[in-house]
C-alpha cells in the first residue's frame, strides 16, 4: 500500500470541482518538457501489437536500454517502473538491516515494513543543506546489510558525487548498496555520475524512464547489477510485467540521447531562472539543487499546508514535504515546468505569502 506520497491531481481535481488539465501540477517532478514529441507516433505504429503477449522477459527492450549505456543486457533487468524492484529488493536480497539516508522518498521504507524490517535512517542535517555526510553513513554501515541511496535525492535535489560514493562502497564490502538514480538524467553528463558501469559486486543501481521522458504512466524501470544480484533476482521476477506499448516506447526512448541532453541544459537554466523570482524573499529560503525541482523552506507564520491549500485555490499544486522522516511542516517542493508556468508559480507564491 502507498503510505508516503504527495497529492494526488485526480483527487484535488474532484475537490475543487474541475478536471485535471486545469491544474497546474507544480508537485510532479517529471520533465517539464514533456515526452519526446514522436513517441505517439512510435506507440501508434506499433498499437496492433498488443494483440499479442509482450515479450516475457523483455528481451528487445534491455538490449536498447544496454547498448544505450555501454553494458550487456545480461546485467539489466527490465520493470514495471523502478518500484516493482524497490519492493523486491528485500526478499530478492534477503535483507534484514536497512539503512534508509534521507531524508529522501517513502517508498524505500515502505518496501521494508512489508517485509517486517523496521529500518534505520541516516538524515542530513538542514544545518548542511540536507548534504549527506558519507563518514556519518559508513560509521551506521555495522547496523545494516543493506543501504537504500537516493541520487540525487529525492526531495532535497542533493547530488553525492560518484567517486565518494564508490569509496564508501568499496569500504563496505559486505553491505548491498541499492542507489537510485531516477533523477541523475536532468544533470548535463549524467553518465559521468552514474555507477550504471561498477563492477563492485555489492552494487544494485535503479534507473527509471518515468522522469527524464515524463512517462509515469507507463510504469517503465530497470535493474542494473552484477550477475550475483541478477540471479537472485530472477526467481521473484513476475513474466510480462512490463506491457508492449512500454516495451514499444521503452526501446524508442532508450536512443534519445539528444532529448535527455536539451532537457538538462533546459532544467539548469530555468532551476536558476525560479530561485531568482524568489530572491530577497526572508520568508522562503531554497536549497541547493542539482536536478528539476527545488526544496524551499518556509520562514513566516505559514506552515506547508497552509500555502499548499492556498495554492490549490488558485489551481496551482505543489509538494507539500511535512510527511517526509526528517523535514517538518515548514518544507515544500516545487518542480520546475515551462518558462511560463515557473513564472506564474512564483508570482503567486510571493502575492500569498506578502
Amino acid at each position: 500500500m502507498i503510505q508516503g506520497h504527495g497529492g494526488n491531481i485526480y483527487q484535488i481535481a474532484k475537490v475543487l470541482g474541475c478536471s485535471p488539465s486545469e491544474i497546474l501540477d507544480m508537485s510532479s517532478n517529471v520533465c517539464p518538457l514533456g515526452m519526446p514529441g514522436a513517441l505517439k507516433g512510435v506507440l501508434d505504429e506499433k498499437w496492433d501489437e498488443i494483440v499479442s503477449l509482450p515479450e516475457v522477459d523483455s528481451d528487445g527492450l534491455r538490449a536498447g536500454f544496454a547498448a544505450s549505456v555501454g553494458l550487456s543486457p545480461n546485467h539489466v533487468i527490465a520493470g514495471n517502473g523502478t518500484t516493482e524492484f524497490i519492493y523486491t529488493i528485500p526478499p530478492a536480497l534477503g535483507v534484514k538491516k536497512a539503512l534508509i539516508v534521507g531524508p529522501t522518498y517513502s517508498d524505500y521504507a515502505d518496501a521494508c515494513r512489508a517485509y517486517g524490517i523496521e529500518p534505520l535512517f541516516y538524515l542530513a542535517p538542514e544545518t548542511r543543506g540536507f548534504q549527506p555526510d558519507l563518514d556519518e553513513i559508513s560509521s551506521m554501515l555495522g547496523h545494516a546489510d543493506t543501504v537504500f541511496i537516493c541520487n540525487p535525492n529525492n526531495p532535497t535535489g542533493r547530488l553525492m558525487p560518484a567517486k565518494s560514493l564508490i569509496r564508501l562502497i568499496e569500504s563496505h564490502p559486505g553491505v548491498r548498496f541499492v542507489i537510485d538514480e531516477s533523477y541523475l538524467p536532468f544533470i548535463p553528463d549524467w553518465k559521468t555520475e552514474s555507477l550504471i558501469d561498477s563492477e563492485a559486486g555489492n552494487i544494485v543501481v535503479l534507473h527509471s524512464f518515468s522522469k527524464i521522458f515524463a512517462v509515469p504512466g507507463l510504469r517503465l524501470g530497470f535493474l542494473i547489477a552484477g550477475p550475483r544480484i541478477i540471479h537472485a533476482f530472477q526467481p521473484f521476477k513476475q513474466p510480462w510485467s512490463v506491457n508492449r506499448p512500454a516495451q514499444v516506447a521503452g526501446t524508442f526512448l532508450a536512443s534519445q540521447k539528444e532529448f535527455v541532453d536539451q532537457v538538462a541544459g533546459f532544467v539548469e537554466k530555468e532551476r536558476e531562472a525560479f530561485i531568482g523570482y524568489l530572491q530577497g524573499l526572508d520568508l522562503v529560503a531554497p536549497f541547493s539543487s542539482a536536478i528539476n525541482f527545488i526544496l524551499f523552506r518556509l520562514n513566516g507564520t505559514l506552515k506547508a499546508n497552509d500555502l499548499f491549500s492556498l495554492m490549490c485555490d488558485h489551481r496551482i499544486l505543489i509538494r507539500n514535504c511535512s510527511n517526509f522522516p526528517g523535514l517538518s511542516d515548514r518544507f515544500i517542493r516545487i518542480a520546475l515546468k515551462s518558462p511560463a508556468a515557473n513564472r506564474t508559480c512564483a508570482e503567486l507564491i510571493r502575492s500569498v505569502l506578502y
